[in-house]
């Protein structure tokens, strides 16, 4: 009963309302059986006047009416071409082949001349000789001399080399620190190496693009070239050992199937077990994406580190081996070791993977970390690996014990192995890298000079990135390295590595090869590794976002389709890795403006290989105008007399001549250069004629424009209250124009089209996006925005952008974009008075923003507000202030929700303290720790001092660590919004429970705007907000398990040198034999007098 009566005073209420409604001509609106009760007329009203005016004082200012003119001007003197991509991007990869067998070349020079150094050098182990090393150059000692192997060392600053103070001339030598500098093998070594020297330089001569090279000796030493001051971190230590380098590492051996074993018995236990991890862990680092491996640790049982491999390899990709090293802490040592077990298991394990075809193909080994074994093992390695032996065994003997040492050898030397102790932690790199030298013999005695290529990386510890880090962040590269070998006679079936020559090739070379006005607005290239990593992709994000320049820790290994997303079945990838020549095409959905909007495209991919590397090269082209590119044609003066405006700037990262690669060109900027080119009178510059008869005939199209700009500041009446501040236009050649209409000081955005705007301004790999989302608006409307991607996160700016067509056609070309830049207040001040307007002849409106029971809102096509009441809800997403609201406008199809994908993402998570990095930080504990270790352990303590005391203080580091946010990679899942642009207007209305929510959407016309008037006297707050946040993606164990299972198409390297039947494999290890001092002996004496 109490429902109907309900139900009744709600008619009689909704009756009485109406009838009230048509008193006030409000309007009424049949809605889903509601009644609404915001006028959409007197909305409409309000949009249209907002939208005239705004779009009136957007083209005056902007000059979009003279621009759109000007290019109609000369529409019968251009042409216009379809883009043929296939053709295109094998231009391309010629063009980036050439440039990267100029740098093979010079490394071919730097082997021959290093390998012929030292065929005539005899070694002396009595050897003196000075040289310059890195760190000690231009060093003094307290009276003022040069402190030894310093000496003066000429630098100057090098604009080629950012401006680094270098010597050009010489090379230096860099040592690791925990190497002594005098050591004969390295003195000899330094010695035939300087022969280098003149091929570096000769090298620079030939190829100017060329920046650093160097040799990576064997023996430790790091030659680099040109010559660089070194300076040791905090700690007073260079951590910098060339032989770890995947370059080096790369070039020295073969592609390699490993299994290691960890001994986890229970004589394993304390610092062994320690010892142990940590040389798994340097093993690990000398894996690298071609290689395959897993991790078995044994004792009675057999224990895969990470369960779900069990049975097979993975790749040794940057997340693998990261996961495999969280696991490695988990091991604890107990029971009694069953290496037969574990043998047999790692043998089964390499030939049935190697019978699937996915691994490397190349060489397998295996890695065994023990303190002993108490049998040679003949008959496993009699039924597995004899008597081809193309499993190598390479043991690791943990302990300062050598009563175990002859077994281990004889299974290395059975096994073309090598046998190693290690005893100290300080011991593990120096012995785990014996290793690699073994691996490259088969190699040296083939004489196969491999030319390898890295995937893109940043070596944060050389002093060029350094250096780097400080100014403008890390830069990624890719190297280019040979391997050198011994050609002496008398030692060739040993198989001699002499040491690796590189060279590095920065991405952003390979963009200056790419002429990006030829790809369109949307277009770009990409470059992927024969693994499916990525080379250079506009989307790839290698650094953390908190503005500290750091990389990610998988940064070198993002795969293609982490950012080409919407490939589900990876068919373009797979095409690229295979290096097939092919098109395929694809709707994507690109979020631009640091992830809060979404440009709907369909692409159009064009790939093929570049021949001589391991890389393939793709282009993506947009359809519509991407796809179209039109000529145009001026004389080279009145081209000239326009480029050379005050007011005209090129795009910085564009190469419109090439300045780099003569020295005298160096100080040219891109207009000088090319009027230089233009006279003449330089053949030695590069240019791109093309790219020069555009930016000419642009420069001459849009020249009226600053007289325009000049006529509207000089009018004192016009903008009186400086709410227009800036007019910009950009051009399809990187050309751009600026005016401002205000003084340089006043300006309410300095940041604006500056290089701290990285997306607004034209870069090597995009349009600025103000104009990109200026060419996906309809032809004549203006894109109106808040500038979200500046520094500082200024939102007291719009902007209003428009793009310019070369033609009338549905096809055509973009020619320009322009655009105004205005204060926001006076844009909100017009909104707010258009908002005052009505149709009543009396003058009193029904209804206005100014109402208390209404809220007016000003939204853009991505639903981000531009005006509220609520001035703090500036430049929020509509969802997050009136989730109601935008739940029913989603449900109408007046806004769609789109799903991406972040597979580069970062997540924060909240490290907890474990009980043992508390306890490192006790005092207490401490303290009774140190009695407890000195009364039972302090022979081998005070051998081990130094490290020991490294040690705890890296723990203790760790545990200062601990207990805090950190970020992690992850994937994440987040929405972005865009509307839908055949639904002009709409009405609704959202049921709230106690009360009906009514709103009106109109758009502004002209524009991506839309006005939303909604009834604020109900309130919806049941409805949670909607929000733009992004969700972790989390894999249940399962899914987790198959995704480190699931390996990608992916292409062997072209070589691969396994193993060599003149090899002398009897070169296979050593062990180190303890001489007590009298200081420990007498320790001993000492310590049997106190009771344990």
């Amino acid at each position: 009963m109490t429902v109907e009566r309900d139900s009744g005073f709600r008619a009689w209420n909704v009756c009485i309302f109406v009838l009230l409604c048509s008193t006030l001509n409000c309007g009424i609106s049949e809605v889903g059986g509601s009644h609404q009760s915001i006028p959409p007329s007197v909305v409409k009203l309000w949009a249209s006047a907002f939208g005239g005016e705004m779009k009136s004082i957007s083209a005056k200012y902007s000059g979009s009416q003279l621009l759109q003119k000007k290019y109609k001007e000369f529409e019968r003197a251009v042409r216009v071409d379809e883009i043929d991509g296939l053709r295109l991007v094998k231009r391309l990869a010629d063009d980036m082949e050439e440039m990267f067998r100029k740098k093979a070349q010079a490394m071919e020079r730097l082997v021959e001349a290093a390998e012929e150094a030292h065929l005539q050098h005899d070694e002396d182990p009595d050897l003196q000789y000075e040289y310059f090393n890195a760190v000690l150059i231009n060093e003094v000692d307290d009276l003022g001399n040069n402190v030894d192997l310093g000496g003066d060392f000429i630098l100057q600053p090098n604009d080629h080399f950012n401006n680094l103070s270098v010597n050009l001339s010489l090379s230096v030598v860099q040592v690791p620190t925990n190497m002594y500098n005098k050591d004969s093998a390295i003195v000899n070594g330094v010695y035939w190496s300087e022969a280098l020297n003149k091929v570096f330089v000769d090298n620079f001569e030939k190829d100017p693009s060329l920046i650093w090279q160097y040799f990576g000796s064997a023996k430790g030493f790091f030659r680099q070239y040109p010559g660089i001051k070194w300076k040791p971190d905090e700690h007073g230590v260079i951590a910098f050992d060339c032989r770890n380098r995947k370059w080096y590492i790369q070039a020295a051996t073969s592609p390699k199937d490993v299994v290691i074993l960890v001994d986890v018995s229970g004589s394993m236990k304390g610092l062994r077990l320690t010892i142990a991890r940590q040389t798994v862990s340097s093993i690990l680092d000398t894996l690298g994406d071609d290689d395959f491996f897993n991790i078995i640790a044994y004792n009675q049982e057999l224990h895969y580190v990470e369960p779900c491999l069990n049975g097979t390899l993975v790749q040794a990709d940057v997340a693998n081996k990261d996961h495999f090293r969280e696991h490695l802490d988990k091991l604890f040592a107990q029971g009694i070791g069953m290496l037969d077990l574990a043998l047999s298991e790692a043998f089964n394990l390499l030939s049935e993977f190697n019978e699937t075809g996915r691994g490397s193909e190349c060489s397998q080994a295996i890695m065994l970390v023990t303190d002993g074994a108490v049998d040679t093992y003949d008959a496993i390695f009699a039924k597995y690996n004899w008597p081809d032996r193309k499993v190598r065994i390479f043991p690791y003997l943990i302990g300062r014990e050598s009563a175990f040492a002859e077994n281990l050898k004889w299974m290395a030397c059975a096994n073309k192995g090598y046998f190693t102790q290690i005893s100290t932690l300080a011991d593990v790199q120096e012995n785990v890298m014996e290793y690699l030298h073994v691996l490259s013999r088969p190699k040296v005695i083939d004489r196969e000079h491999d030319t390898v290529w890295t995937e893109a990386y940043v070596d944060s510890t050389l002093p060029q990135a350094q250096k780097l880090d400080d100014g403008q962040g890390p830069v990624l590269m890719t190297t280019v390295a040979m391997p050198v070998f011994s050609t002496k006679n008398e030692t060739r079936n040993h198989g001699i590595l002499l040491g690796v020559v590189g060279t590095d090739v920065p991405v952003s070379e390979l963009l200056k090869t790419i002429p990006k006005y030829k790809l369109g607005i949307h277009g770009y290239a990409f470059a992927i590794t024969n693994n499916g990593y990525i080379l250079t992709h506009p989307d790839l994000r290698p650094l953390y976002g908190d503005g500290k320049k750091r990389r990610k820790p998988n940064y070198s290994s993002v795969d293609l389709s982490e950012v080409e997303w919407e490939d589900k079945d990876d068919a373009l990838r797979n095409a690229m890795v295979n290096r097939k020549t092919g098109t395929f095409s694809m709707e994507v959905k690109k979020s631009v403006d640091k992830g809060r909007r979404v440009l709907v495209l369909h692409n159009d991919y064009y790939y093929t290989d570049i021949k001589g590397t391991p890389f393939s090269l793709g282009v993506a082209l947009s359809k519509g105008h991407g796809m179209y590119f039109f000529s145009g044609n001026v004389t080279v003066e009145e081209g000239l007399h326009d480029l050379e405006h005050p007011d005209v700037a090129l795009a910085d990262e564009w190469t419109y001549c090439n300045t780099d690669e003569h020295p005298e060109h160096r100080y040219l900027t891109q207009i000088e250069a090319i009027k230089l080119y233009l006279s003449g009178h330089e053949p030695k510059l590069q240019c791109d004629k093309e790219l020069i008869q555009e930016v000419l005939f642009d420069a001459v199209v849009t020249a009226p424009l600053e007289a325009y700009w000049t006529s509207l500041v000089l009018n004192k009446s016009e903008n009186s209250d400086k709410g227009v501040e800036i007019a910009y236009l950009g051009t399809r050649t990187g050309l751009s124009r600026i005016n401002l209409f205000v003084v340089p000081d006043l300006l309410t955005n300095q940041d604006f089209l500056t290089a701290e705007d990285k997306e607004g301004v034209f870069n090597a790999d995009h349009f600025p996006l103000w104009y990109k989302r200026a060419a996906e608006q309809v032809p004549g409307t203006f894109v109106y925005s808040l500038p979200f991607n500046t520094g500082t996160g200024n939102k007291s700016v719009v902007l209003a952008s428009t793009a310019i067509q070369l033609l009338d056609e549905r096809k055509s070309p973009i020619a320009a974009a322009v655009g105004i830049q205005m204060k926001l207040d006076f844009f909100q001040r017009k909104f707010w008075t258009a908002s005052r307007q009505c149709a009543a002849l009396d003058g009193k409106c029904s209804i206005s923003c100014d109402d208390e029971h209404i809220n007016c809102y000003l939204i853009d096509n991505n639903g981000f507000i531009l005006v509220a009441e609520d001035y703090t809800l500036t430049g929020n997403f509509f969802g997050e202030a009136e989730g109601a609201v935008m739940s029913k406008l989603l449900q109408m199809g007046s806004f769609k929700r789109v799903t991406l994908y972040d597979y580069q993402a970062l997540c924060w998570v909240f490290s907890e303290s474990s009980g043992s990095g508390h306890t490192l930080l006790d005092p207490y504990f401490a303290f009774l720790s140190a009695v407890k270790w000195i009364l039972t352990e302090l022979v081998i303590f005070l051998v081990e001092f130094n490290l020991y005391g490294w040690w705890q203080s890296d723990l203790t580091a760790k545990a200062q660590r601990m207990g805090r946010s950190m970020q992690v990679p992850c994937d994440t899942e987040y929405p972005a919004f865009i509307s839908e642009r055949t639904i002009k207007e709409n009405t609704g209305n959202v049921d709230c429970g106690d009360c009906i929510k009514s709103f009106v959407i109109q758009q502004i016309p002209s524009s991506n705007l839309f006005m939303v008037v909604v009834d604020s006297k109900c309130d919806c707050s049941m409805f949670e907000p909607i929000t733009m946040d992004p969700i972790e993606i989390m894999y249940i164990e399962s899914l987790k398990c198959e995704r480190l299972k699931m390996q990608k198409d992916r292409r062997r390297p072209d070589t691969c040198h396994p193993f060599h039947p003149e090899e002398n494999s009897m070169e296979c290890g050593r062990a180190h034999t303890l001489t007590p001092s009298f200081s420990a002996t007498l320790l001993c004496i000492l310590l049997g007098l106190f009771p344990r």
